[in-house]
């Protein structure tokens, strides 16, 4: 008889404790110990988990759309477009509202039932704000989930999305707090949990998630999901993203992850935020259907479709349509329902 293994309590910040107990903290090496399980062990738990709170046939499509590219002035390792790389990648302004519609009523027809609007600014201005709320004012209007990233905000601007009706606001940790410096220098660990409670704060849902395949160890990745399971409530949104190498970032050129160790994140991250919608983001351009199955087993139950992701490329809507129909699975809201 194979020996009985002691493994941590799949009971994460943000369940509702009994009254009066507080919701016990997940670890670092706890989430190493799930890291570490045998993998059919660890993808029966993240199963049990998901199946416990979403219908596990069920895929929610989210587009996202660059509504202001390039001249980033930060410097993050990962990034095309920072001013401070030579990727190649040209400056453009803020996209006219119509284009985005556009765009938008685009990613309904095609079955999308999220919209996210992305802009490479550190921290966007008062006017620049107000031209986003607007935005996301009219993508609700069609009928569409909302989700903006544009960088740091203060209260006011959180706030002033808030009031445009905004549904989530994304904004990754992007690895371990030890990790961290080795990717980025201009903004620090504690300036985007800042963000993340004014988000809170002002009634928001947060998106949140990170980077894997940076040159990160397993513990790095163990010390991101920790962070992100012992926000108080966690994110409703987890977005794991698979390093996209882009030339002239600093990060081109680093050894690509294991696959397996990918679909071992995703299902960590589902054991320990049992609620949260856990999206496949970036990086799936290069992962083939045997590997994007393996993550909606072991818990994805969303994923970025269309063209393009932000600035990089992304799997084409037919070919995730086609792979969603060979699994049995389906596209809808993806709600949780416990």
């Amino acid at each position: 008889m194979p020996q009985t293994q002691t493994l941590p309590s799949p009971v994460a910040p943000g369940e509702a404790p009994r009254e009066g107990v507080s919701p016990a903290a997940w670890t670092v090496d706890a989430i190493a110990a799930l890291y570490a399980l045998p993998f059919p062990t660890l993808m029966r738990r993240a199963q049990a988990t998901h199946a416990a709170h979403f219908d596990e046939t069920e895929i929610q499509l989210s587009s996202l759309l660059s509504i202001k590219t390039g001249g980033c002035p930060e410097d993050c390792g990962y990034c095309s477009q920072s001013s401070r790389h030579d990727s190649g990648l040209a400056a453009q302004p803020l996209m006219p509202l119509e284009e985005v519609l556009a765009a938008a009523r685009a990613a309904q027809a095609a079955g999308a039932r999220r919209f996210c609007m992305g802009a490479a600014w550190r921290s966007p201005k008062p006017r620049q704000v107000a031209a986003v709320a607007r935005m996301v004012t009219e993508v609700k209007a069609l009928g569409l989930e909302t989700c903006v990233t544009l960088g740091m905000l203060d209260d006011a601007h959180a706030r002033q999305l808030a009031d445009a009706g905004l549904d989530y606001y994304n904004h990754n940790l992007d690895t371990s707090p030890e990790f961290y410096g080795k990717v980025i220098t201009t903004r620090t660990y504690q300036d985007r949990l800042d963000t993340l409670r004014r988000v809170r704060e002002a009634g928001i849902k947060v998106c949140c998630g990170g980077i894997v395949g940076m040159g990160e160890d397993r513990r790095a990745r163990a010390g991101l999901i920790a962070q992100l399971a012992n926000l108080d409530p966690y994110p409703e949104s987890v977005p794991i993203n698979n390093l996209m190498q882009v030339a002239g970032t600093p990060l081109y050129g680093t050894a690509p992850l294991d696959p397996f160790e990918f679909v071992r994140t995703v299902a960590v991250a589902r054991i320990v935020m049992p609620r949260a919608m856990v999206r496949l983001s970036a990086g799936r351009e290069h992962m083939d259907d045997a590997t994007q199955a393996l993550c909606f087993l072991a818990g994805a139950n969303s994923i970025f479709y269309g063209e393009v992701l932000l600035t990089t490329a992304n799997p084409r809507a037919d070919a995730d349509r086609k792979l969603l129909a060979r699994l049995g699975m389906r596209t809808g809201d993806a709600v949780c329902a416990a």
